[in-house]
């Protein structure tokens, strides 16, 4: 049998939708059951990393703590497109996470057995 690896990409902002946090939530419940998984921000997704986020505004909580206990469900990273982050204007990604920037998402997703998207 084949180990699997999966990879969730969060490639929508922040706040204004569900989704990201449906795929955090998929994330954090895989490795919780101690299967292989990273994760991966991408397009607008890259904005999840800003620091000094004022989520309540859109009257939200901020996703800066979520993000902060990713380690602690055992995901095994975090991967961030460099290019998204140029694309976006995110400089300082925030400085509570260990991120890991690609140049290349093909190269990366090539490495998991599945990748996850809504």
């Amino acid at each position: 049998m084949t180990d699997r690896r999966f990879l969730f990409v969060i490639d929508t902002a922040p706040y204004g939708h569900w989704k990201g946090r449906e795929i955090l939530d998929m994330a954090f419940s895989a490795a919780a059951f101690e299967q292989s998984a990273a994760l991966l921000f991408t397009h607008a997704g890259v904005n999840w990393l800003r620091s000094g986020q004022l989520p309540e505004a859109v009257q939200q909580k901020s996703v800066s703590k979520n993000l902060s206990a990713a380690l602690l469900f055992g995901l095994e990273a975090i991967y961030v497109c460099q290019e998204s982050l140029d694309h976006f204007g995110v400089g300082e990604p925030d400085p509570g996470l260990e991120l890991v920037v690609l140049d290349s998402i093909s190269d990366l997703e090539a490495r998991f057995t599945d990748v996850v998207r809504l």
